[in-house]
């Protein structure tokens, strides 16, 4: 009674039912991944004023910029961060 059309399980069918199963289970463990993984993030664990920095060595390493002025913008960058610190501890 289970076979009415066939005595046997035709070949694209197992191999559908098999390639659905694997995407079920594939995309089930992509979203747990996700999921934990967006948990446990945390948006603000880059220090501030990083992303500046590294472009700043990266105009110094091509040459864009000579050491002095180097030095000069890593200080006004290293006094902004310190000022940003400060009005924020302040309440301002």
């Amino acid at each position: 009674m289970m076979f009415w059309y066939g005595s046997h399980l035709v070949f694209w069918q197992a191999a559908l039912m098999w390639t659905g199963m694997i995407a079920f289970w594939g995309l089930l463990i992509w979203a747990i991944c996700a999921v934990v993984t967006g948990t446990t993030r945390r948006p603000g664990s880059g220090r501030p004023g990083s992303d500046a920095r590294r472009i700043l060595d990266e105009r110094l390493a091509r040459g864009e910029i000579d050491t002095a002025e180097y030095q000069g913008l890593r200080d006004l960058i290293t006094a902004g961060h310190q000022q940003v610190l400060t009005d924020s501890r302040s309440g301002r």
